[in-house]
């Protein structure tokens, strides 16, 4: 398979994405859409996009552009004891998600594409043809990312003039997704990676209870997006709970949300050799395919 191209989406060094395109024999030579893949790693610096790279040439070999998006993210501790200096966090790294998914829409012009590849691209975009998969803290950026349109026009990601965004989401595949911010505050998940993202919990001041509930995807339902939670009870990094729970107030919301049971560890869903993984790429394609998951 061809290497990816290294696209730019801002000036900093981690804005940028890796685009896999479909060889030509994928799927019969068809690109079936473009999924943002969003990497996880509790929003922590020393976790990079090189997380995302197995999935997004396994979705290249079956046809699908894959988008794997780098951002910027959170201080990390190191095992001796100092910090990393970060460049993300609230409110870096939603600006960040936001505009490397809308990047997509301007692509096709920058001439990093042949001519036929870029019209390929291109029109998929325009066509709506773009799903997000995301991994855990990946998970919970691609769901943010797929409600932006429910932010207020001043929000950290919000469209501009509150409209729509360039490069809506179609759906999104969370892939044991922390998909509850409050709720990972209150667990204190990963040595309280939810205030390490946004500079504190949401109880220090009335700023930050604001942030809290922007940055949360649970907060903004419903979102009128379809959202595939696929999670296993044996994921002993982000509780199954939070996809369960948020499953049951985006139906409860009136929004087309699913939760798969799967099984394996926390990363085993995004091994491309794990089952758990290849029904993600599945539930990607129905997305691609349908405008509303089925009716339950």
């Amino acid at each position: 398979m061809s290497q990816p191209v290294r696209i730019p989406y801002g000036p900093h060094p981690d804005q940028w994405g890796d685009l896999y395109l479909p060889s030509p024999a994928a799927h019969d030579g068809a690109w079936r859409g473009v999924v943002v893949v969003i990497h996880g790693g509790y929003w922590r610096d020393r976790y990079t996009a090189d997380l995302g790279a197995p999935v997004a040439e396994d979705l290249a070999a079956h046809g699908f552009a894959a988008w794997n998006l780098e951002y910027r993210r959170a201080k990390s501790d190191l095992p001796d004891g100092t910090r990393t200096a970060g460049g993300g966090g609230w409110p870096t790294t939603f600006h960040d998600v936001a505009a490397g998914i809308d990047r997509l829409d301007d692509i096709a012009g920058l001439g990093a594409l042949t001519d036929d590849d870029a019209a390929r691209l291109g029109r998929l975009v325009a066509a709506g043809q773009v799903v997000g998969l995301g991994h855990s803290a990946g998970g919970h950026l691609a769901v943010w990312a797929a409600g932006r349109h429910r932010l207020p026009p001043d929000a950290p990601g919000a469209p501009a003039k509150g409209g729509r965004p360039r490069v809506p989401l179609r759906g999104v595949v969370s892939q044991a997704g922390v998909l509850s911010l409050a709720a990972a505050d209150e667990l204190g998940l990963s040595n309280h990676a939810a205030r390490n993202l946004m500079g504190g919990s949401s109880a220090d001041s009335p700023e930050l209870a604001r942030a809290f509930a922007l940055a949360d995807p649970q907060r903004a339902l419903p979102i009128g997006v379809p959202v595939h939670a696929v999670h296993s009870p044996n994921d002993d990094a982000v509780p199954f709970a939070l996809s369960a729970g948020y499953v049951a107030e985006a139906r409860a919301a009136g929004d087309p949300a699913l939760l798969h049971e799967t099984t394996g560890d926390h990363v085993a869903i995004i091994d491309p050799a794990h089952e758990a993984y290849r029904l993600c790429r599945r539930l990607v394609g129905e997305l691609l395919d349908s405008q509303q998951l089925p009716s339950i």
